[in-house]
């Protein structure tokens, strides 16, 4: 069922390029197809992106522009370099906030299955999983995203909540504290460590 879900956008997308070649004026879309392809971002720009938007989010001078930058970065990390998997994570992520999250995790998988080495589709399952109540497979699933981008903060900060959840505070403390070190203006975490703290440490920082 996974499969065929990525094989139906595919032959969707084969059917539709089908019918553009017949037409008398199929030159147009061919040339705005290959000049796509060509303006597509390589894996080198967009390392290259992410690392400049990383070091503008550290930077920050407050909660605002961190937000702006935030989106930015959300949107480098959701670029796969393929038009079928960007179409089943945007369906995937529909269906997370539709709450309908057997299917988002078999969109997800099937994601997973055409494109191993797109990390956002794990951190995505993670999520799901999370929601599920399924510890287990989400902390899998953030393991890989961690250690194929350490700053992805908000890996980070879902491992803390559920490294909270099951009692190891320690561990949770210092997620939080490479979350924030990452992006010093993530809502929310810093009240988190600020509690973590004391709770620990016996006082306040």
């Amino acid at each position: 069922m996974m499969v065929a879900a990525a094989v139906a956008l595919s032959t969707a997308a084969s059917g539709s390029a089908v019918a553009q070649s017949s037409s008398p004026r199929q030159a147009a879309p061919e040339k705005k197809a290959e000049a796509k392809r060509l303006v597509r971002p390589t894996k080198l720009d967009r390392t290259a992106r992410l690392d400049g938007l990383f070091e503008a989010l550290k930077r920050a001078p407050n909660a605002e522009i961190a937000h702006i930058v935030e989106e930015k970065i959300e949107a480098a990390l959701l670029q796969s370099g393929s038009d079928t998997v960007d179409l089943l994570i945007g369906r995937a992520r529909s269906m997370i906030e539709a709450r309908d999250y057997d299917l988002s995790i078999s969109l997800l998988d099937a994601l997973i299955e055409l494109e191993p080495g797109f990390t956002e589709a794990f951190a995505q399952r993670a999520t799901v999983y999370y929601l599920k109540k399924d510890v287990a497979r989400s902390l899998a699933d953030l393991r890989i995203v961690l250690a194929r981008e350490p700053r992805h903060y908000g890996s980070l900060a879902g491992l803390g909540v559920i490294l909270q959840d099951i009692g190891e505070d320690k561990r949770a403390l210092d997620a939080f504290r490479r979350a924030l070190a990452i992006h010093p203006n993530f809502k929310a975490i810093p009240e988190l460590v600020k509690k973590l703290e004391v709770k620990i440490e016996g006082r306040e920082i």
